[in-house]
């Protein structure tokens, strides 16, 4: 007699379903305490528009994953620019970069701007002015980068000569009080002998009140004559001015003057500068990166130039360290906008620099991924521009449902015609594929940003016919041991290693066209081959864990077991004649009436 601890031949396919289930309830209880208890839609069919970006460069081995980071990086900083809000930025293949802009925007005007190639400058400052409201609580600006209004526009941001960690830190401290007494003393300089210092330093009404006219603010530094109207007129704390300034600097030559708005504001507060021919260009900038001074503890951007860099760049700061605030400042110009505007207190004639100054490790990162980007010899290729309104893409939303909705209706009515009872559990092994796929799409589409698009949605209605087809082989293997004589409980389990085989051979070419679809095509086939992939995976998992466990456990029942009529294994409808009570094999029909 068999020990009551022995393994049943059928094994335990309770355990299994135990299993699926516990999977089951944990996601869909994941999926509800989030939040994302649906799956996000994409462009395509909640509207908006969609760019692909194709990245080109002379140089192959620039077009890497990390330069494409910080490509992406800068991108997204540039569409948060358009005020642009969810649109979502990233990177598909090697050289491709989608952006998807939500419904509600410019969003093809923001389309248009972001084919154009991001381009670094660096610049000398001629004048600086503010542009926009004052706070009332105080007279002038004090977040970092500002000056008073009232005084010279010394940038807190300083660039020196890179020291080796080797230098003497006698040296280091005297650059250091060096660079602080320096802007004091610059500032001093700059009050004394620029007139428009003299009119810059109104009471905070006064000025508060031109700040709200839109008129120029604390003015330092002489504006060039080809920009006095363009400089007066340029308003940076309205989008449409910011537009304009930018714009126009794009479009200017490198030999040209411009006028340039600060990227962002503090405190409310915009600069504006007047800026002059170009000193060096962003490609001659080897590399740029954030870090902790050595000598200080705070965070720097360090610079390394090329050969060409290194000269201009030498001769650049040798020129502005004879001037005084702010025409001894240079602005680091990234699309027509300044990204920076450190001063320069020293002839730097190594071809390395730092950026020092009250960073954040955040703004020094984005300074550094600025510098970075704008060094690179990158060109994007606007591929393809798709703008869908939300009513078109509702209405595909609508029509791929649909069209869902009718094949698995057929699928069904199908499995339920023909296979009867074990068309129940081909129903119920589709209910259990469908939760699994809508809870794991609505998880990925709140943390990794994964959007339902409409090839997507056909991906989810080809794999009803993928795990309509699993459900199809092990069937007709039971059913060929039922033909041969076995009995329900012995069949199901000799047909389980074929039909297993079987199973997995077919999803794994599935998933094998899905993996090279998604890794060797961009833009929405991605999306189809995404989910096309997903729901071959799960159609293993529903096949091992809950399609065999339960007809396991079925073919003990009387109702399968016995092969009545309405279970699908009646000998009637496979051609055979019942197993006798304690025989194996069964006659086929055909041999009693002959």
């Amino acid at each position: 007699m068999a020990s009551p601890k022995s393994r049943p031949r059928d094994g335990y396919p309770g355990r299994a379903l135990s299993l699926i289930l516990v999977a089951i309830v944990a996601l869909v209880a994941i999926m509800f305490g989030t939040g994302n208890y649906k799956p996000r839609l994409g462009i395509d069919l909640a509207g908006g528009t969609s760019v692909t970006l194709k990245a080109t460069s002379s140089d192959p081995k620039a077009v890497n994953s990390t330069n494409m980071a910080t490509a992406v990086s800068i991108l997204q900083e540039r569409v948060n620019g358009y005020g642009v809000s969810e649109a979502t930025v990233q990177t598909q293949g090697n050289d491709t970069i989608i952006v998807n802009i939500p419904k509600g925007t410019n969003s093809t005007q923001v389309a248009q701007q972001l084919g154009a190639t991001a381009k670094l400058y660096f610049r000398p400052v001629l004048a600086q002015a503010y542009s926009g409201s004052i706070p009332k609580s105080t007279s002038s600006p004090s977040a970092p980068g500002s000056a008073s209004p009232s005084a010279s526009a010394s940038s807190s941001t300083s660039v020196k000569s890179q020291a080796s960690p080797s230098a003497s830190k006698t040296q280091g401290d005297a650059v250091s009080k060096a660079l602080t007494a320096g802007s004091a003393s610059a500032s001093a300089k700059a009050t004394a002998s620029a007139p428009a210092s003299a009119k810059a330093s109104a009471t905070p009404t006064a000025a508060a009140s031109a700040a709200t006219s839109g008129a120029t603010i604390g003015q330092t530094g002489t504006v060039p004559t080809d920009l006095t109207a363009a400089f007066a007129a340029i308003d940076c704390s309205t989008s449409a001015g910011q537009k304009a300034a930018r714009d126009a600097a794009v479009k200017a030559a490198t030999t040209a003057n411009i006028v340039s708005c600060s990227q962002k504001s503090s405190s409310g507060v915009w600069e504006k500068y007047a800026l002059g021919p170009v000193a060096v260009a962003g490609q001659d900038l080897s590399d740029a990166s954030a870090g902790l001074s050595q000598t200080t503890g705070q965070w720097e951007v360090d610079l390394s130039f090329n050969g060409k860099g290194t000269k201009q760049f030498a001769d650049t700061t040798k020129a502005l360290t004879s001037k005084t605030s702010p025409q001894n400042q240079f602005a680091i110009v990234l699309d027509g906008q300044t990204v920076s505007a450190p001063a320069v207190n020293e002839t730097i004639a190594g071809g390395k620099a730092q950026i020092t100054g009250n960073f954040s490790p955040e703004e020094a990162k984005a300074l550094a991924n600025v510098l970075s980007y704008g060094a690179l010899p990158l060109d994007f290729k606007t591929q393809d521009v798709t703008t869908v309104s939300a009513e078109l893409g509702g209405s595909q939303l609508d029509a791929g449902l649909l069209a869902g909705a009718i094949g698995l209706a057929l699928v069904v009515l199908y499995s339920l015609f023909y296979y009867r009872g074990l068309g129940l559990v081909a129903v119920a092994g589709l209910v259990v594929s469908a939760v699994l796929t809508w809870s794991i799409m609505s998880l990925l589409g709140g943390t990794i940003g994964f959007a339902l698009n409409l090839p997507a949605v056909c991906g989810a209605i080809v794999a009803i016919g993928i795990t309509a087809d699993s459900f199809v082989v092990y069937f007709e293997r039971i059913r060929d041991q039922l033909r041969e004589g076995s009995t329900l409980r012995p069949a199901v389990q000799r047909a389980w290693p074929r039909a297993r085989r079987t199973i997995l051979v077919s999803d794994f070419v599935s998933f094998l066209a899905a993996a090279v679809l998604y890794f060797f095509t961009v833009g929405k086939v991605q999306g189809f081959a995404f989910t096309l992939g997903l729901t071959t995976l799960l159609d293993v998992v529903v096949i091992f864990l809950f399609t065999k466990p339960l007809i396991t456990l079925l073919a003990r029942t009387k109702f399968f077991g016995n092969g009545h009529k309405w279970s699908g294994l009646s000998p009637e409808r496979l051609g055979v004649r019942a197993p006798l009570r304690g025989s194996r094999r069964g006659r086929p029909a055909a041999t009693k009436e002959a």
